[in-house]
């Protein structure tokens, strides 16, 4: 039995990595998939890939691209979820904040330097024209760390993923000002370069075990319940949100890479561009 580190973000769109460790898929294939929740994101899942504590992450396509070019020592392998990530913009509900022009030159909550929550503020400046030189970050960690730093005026908005995050503006916690969803695909699926060669044919193995689970993934009887109980949504909003959401089977062409990667330094979340085969492996 190979044992594999695996991590991703506590959220809907990893269920179908769940069910496939609980149904024993991966064990069948004599392949021990350990699973990490990793609730503060791609910052700290980047971290993960590069010393060593996670073999594959399940990843934000931005955040992990950034952080190749970088010197993370990862390959992309597969796009994971190829519909955009929709982030809601938030403040607290008391805020004075009202719009989102409302909030520019102001502090943003973000779970990490690198992480999704920050470089989706790059992408907000430049979609409100504003200039990204004056965005102001506050670490906050978690989601808990965003409701303690938005109640208590240490930041003041806060960017995460709209469904996800909706229970809290349910709650009267959370005020959704507005939306800001990646021009790109959402989620690829990184494994370190060094496990890579040495595991490639296992890789391949749970590639193909992951995509037959997403390929029918909307299909499966009362899968919206399952999903509203799990996170604790309602069910509208996950039937909504699985209307939105598409995932993938594929990974990027050279074409389709080199306009994601025209559009991360059109935006500044990268300073320099790499070559396909320095970020992109073919298995």
């Amino acid at each position: 039995m190979t044992t594999i580190k695996i991590a991703g973000v506590p959220e809907h769109f990893n269920l179908p990595w769940q069910l496939c460790i609980d149904n024993g898929e991966f064990e069948a294939e004599n392949i021990d998939l350990e699973w990490t929740d990793v609730p503060e994101g791609t910052g700290k899942l980047c971290q993960m890939l590069r010393d060593g504590s996670t073999d594959i992450a399940v990843i934000l396509t931005e955040g992990i691209i950034k952080d190749i070019a970088a010197g993370n020592p990862s390959k992309i392998v597969q796009i994971y979820v190829k519909s955009p990530l929709i982030w809601g913009i938030h403040v607290a509900s008391k805020s004075k904040y009202q719009t989102i022009e409302d909030v520019k030159d102001s502090t943003i909550a973000i779970s990490r330097i690198g992480s999704g929550s920050q470089l989706m503020a790059y992408v907000n400046a430049a979609n409100q024209n504003w200039n990204s030189d004056n965005l102001k970050f506050e670490i906050i960690n978690t989601i808990d760390g965003a409701v303690e730093a938005l109640t208590n005026e240490t930041a003041d908005y806060f960017m995460w993923e709209r469904f996800m995050t909706k229970p809290l503006v349910d709650q009267g916690i959370f005020r959704r000002i507005g939306d800001c969803p990646t021009p790109w695909p959402s989620f690829v699926i990184a494994v370190r370069e060094e496990f890579l060669e040495e595991n490639a044919e296992a890789v391949a193995t749970i590639l193909e075990i992951i995509n037959t689970t997403t390929e029918d993934f909307k299909s499966i009887p009362s899968i919206d319940r399952t999903l509203a109980e799990t996170f604790g949504q309602k069910l509208e909003d996950i039937q909504a949100w699985l209307k939105l959401t598409e995932w993938s089977q594929e990974n990027f062409s050279e074409t389709k890479f080199n306009t994601l990667q025209n559009q991360l330094l059109e935006l500044r979340i990268i300073n320099k561009k790499s070559t396909f085969a320095e970020i992109i492996k073919a298995l």
